[in-house]
């Protein structure tokens, strides 16, 4: 079994990212070979597809929204998600179990107590027949049927049991919303593509190989927020190739992916908050030192906004107005301060295009 470097699942990891360069695809062919991107905060997968992509306008993702063929909904660790609407017909049913582990918190218990949630999600699914409702004004529908609840629980309530998307401008630029303001419909409505029937945890596994193997079970698990994949994975085993990292993890991969050479140059990347390069893996070491992914958060490095140097984080960003502060976890030498000033003018000229007080600052 071969042992495969850090280094290597680093410019591995950049390659099937879309992060060792920028490549000519379409936002919609990026955002299915993704998987899924995050999208709790809205800005976020413009700067994720705009870091990835050769040629990306704004516009280009505020289409597909609208049009319906990327929706924005709770998916993957039970956040939001931008995905293909082909894909959420599968992807939803099948991290339905972590999604549903919502209920079992002390936010819905008291609400929820005694409902029968079948009943609830019918009744939610014929309020929203035909119609896309604020999560306030649907609340409002479902507490007049069932008086003494809290409508905005209930509400949340058929989010987490049946399958919901957000209205296209719950997703724009700039387009951060109060939650109670937020605007769901039925996904099938949304998307015009029925939604699956049944679990289907063997495409999960493949479709994240190719975007973030090789990866190990517990990687895997991370990233979805599910559990107990261990057994699908040994079943598919025949078919996947195993490598061992240097701490010696079991890996699994397409038998077909390719593997970047290790020595590979890596240019600057600014990443969004929460991008999935940084949370896809439960051992981040790969593009986070374990030193740096507890400095910026005791669960999860990816929260704040960050940038790649030679692949790996070495600090993070703001921006306030037309001004991006960058502020590594070191000092920069020359050179390597010039190429982040360098791509981070191009960030500015993405996010304040012709604003001429736009800057950016070096905090070091």
């Amino acid at each position: 079994m071969s042992v495969i470097s850090v280094r290597a699942l680093n410019r591995t990891l950049l390659a099937r990212q879309h992060l060792a360069r920028r490549v000519p695809l379409a936002p919609l062919e990026t955002i299915g070979h993704l998987v899924a991107m995050q999208g709790q905060h809205p800005n976020s997968p413009y700067v994720g597809l705009w870091t990835r992509l050769s040629s990306f306008a704004h516009g280009d993702l505020a289409a597909l929204l609208r049009d319906g063929k990327v929706v924005r909904s709770i998916t993957l660790r039970r956040t939001v998600h931008l995905s293909t609407a082909g894909d959420y017909a599968w992807l939803r049913p099948t991290v339905q179990p972590v999604v549903q582990n919502a209920l079992k918190s002390a936010y819905y218990a008291d609400e929820i107590d005694g409902l029968d949630l079948e009943d609830l999600t019918r009744a939610g699914r014929a309020l929203l027949a035909g119609k896309t409702l604020t999560r306030k004004e649907f609340g409002k529908l479902l507490a007049e049927r069932y008086p003494g609840r809290h409508g905005g629980r209930l509400a949340d309530t058929v989010e987490v049991t049946a399958a919901l998307t957000h209205a296209p401008q719950n997703g724009a630029w700039g387009g951060w919303r109060h939650p109670s303001n937020v605007a769901v419909a039925l996904a099938e409505e949304q998307t015009g593509v029925p939604m699956r029937g049944t679990r289907d945890p063997e495409t999960l596994i493949r479709r994240y190989l190719a975007a973030f193997g090789p990866a190990s079970v517990m990687d895997a698990q991370a990233w979805s927020g599910l559990t107990r994949l261990r057994e699908p994975f040994d079943a598919m085993r025949a078919t996947l190739r195993v490598f061992k990292a240097e701490d010696g993890t079991e890996l699994f991969d397409l038998p077909d992916a390719d593997l970047a050479d290790p020595e590979a140059p890596a240019p600057v990347r600014f990443l969004p908050a929460f991008d999935n390069a940084l949370l896809g893996h439960r051992d981040r070491t790969r593009v986070i030192s374990e030193a740096d992914r507890r400095r910026y958060s005791a669960g999860a490095s990816g929260g704040i906004p960050m940038f790649l140097l030679d692949g790996f984080a070495a600090g993070t960003w703001s921006v306030a107005g037309p001004v991006v502060t960058v502020t590594p976890t070191r000092p920069l030498g020359d050179a390597d301060a010039a190429a982040v000033l360098d791509e981070g003018a191009r960030l500015l000229e993405f996010i304040a295009p012709g604003d001429p007080d736009r800057r950016i600052v070096l905090d070091q």
